[in-house]
């Protein structure tokens, strides 16, 4: 049930220009294409939907085992299995188009040009609200060397993409890197509106009686509580030289772990791996930092955002 009040506080913040009601979006791959959890959530109450990564042609994945539970968290190799944005557009996008939730599709690409012509083509589709731009991607044109993990290529890529569109760019980072602030910067000298930070930090898990690693890609993603105090500490790091807005991912699964990325100079939130734990856990985050703005005599959640105390 939502919570209630006469002095109900104002949680709007804007990202990149969209307007979103609240602050807390969900998180690309964790959420399918929106209408998968229609049943379980009431996608009207939340602040944004960021759809599950698309490239121009559809893409199977990796072969499984593709997910292990680990302590805190779990390890995903998933592979960016997704429909292709053509379909995406055709079957997909009409029924998000009927909500009142922005969404924002996430897309990525194993080359420059893959890149461009995606921004291009999701520059032509009406209701998509913005872009998050996935560049944890592998350039295979420099032997597989993510896009992200390289201060030119990071730049280079955003650039090509915001060359090609219009629509609001928001980067997503990978925490990989030796200094995350640096391939922020590069981002948005290349044309960034927005940056989203962290997407998962690379780990493996073995099976010690079949001496195999539990997934078969050997290594994968970490997500998860286990990463949040290490997304946390690079969102304020980013937050505190950024000249755009920045959204917070990396471990959120209550009001309290959002709103302390909210202090430390978060604009917004996404909820990744909680989603698959509890369905209906964005909107009781929702629901809880309305909540602490009331008790704690906030009105804005503006006024709330980079508050911590130094």
């Amino acid at each position: 049930m939502a919570f209630e009040s006469e002095a109900t506080p104002d949680l709007t913040t804007n990202i990149a220009g969209v307007l979103l009601d609240n602050p807390v979006m969900t998180a690309s791959g964790t959420f399918g294409y929106g209408r998968e959890y229609s049943q379980l959530v009431d996608l009207n109450r939340l602040g944004a939907i960021v759809v599950k990564g698309l490239s121009l042609a559809p893409a199977k994945g990796n072969p499984p085992p593709r997910i292990a539970e680990t302590p805190c968290g779990m390890l995903n190799a998933i592979g960016l299995e997704n429909v292709g944005f053509d379909v995406f557009v055709e079957k997909k996008l009409p029924y998000l188009k009927t909500l009142s939730t922005p969404t924002w599709v996430n897309i990525y690409g194993k080359t420059i040009e893959e890149y461009s012509t995606l921004a291009r083509r999701v520059d032509g589709v009406e209701g998509i609200a913005g872009i998050e731009l996935n560049i944890s991607c592998p350039n295979v044109k420099v032997g597989g060397v993510a896009f992200g993990v390289d201060e030119e290529m990071a730049f280079e890529v955003v650039r090509a993409v915001r060359q090609q569109t219009g629509r609001p760019l928001m980067v997503k980072l990978s925490p990989n890197v030796t200094d995350i602030t640096r391939i922020a910067q590069s981002a948005v000298d290349a044309g960034a509106d927005a940056l989203s930070l962290i997407n998962t930090i690379t780990g493996m898990a073995i099976d010690i009686h079949r001496r195999r690693s539990k997934i078969a890609n050997i290594t994968g993603g970490l997500s998860g509580p286990a990463i949040k105090p290490v997304a946390l500490r690079m969102v304020w790091q980013v937050a505190q030289m950024s000249s755009v807005p920045v959204v917070g991912i990396g471990g959120i699964a209550t009001a309290e772990d959002a709103l302390e990325f909210l202090i430390a100079g978060a604009a917004a939130v996404q909820i990744g791996t909680a989603n698959f734990v509890d369905p209906g856990c964005a909107v009781r985050v929702v629901d809880g930092i309305r909540k602490y703005m009331i008790d704690h005599g906030i009105g804005r959640l503006t006024e709330l955002i980079g508050t911590l105390e130094t």
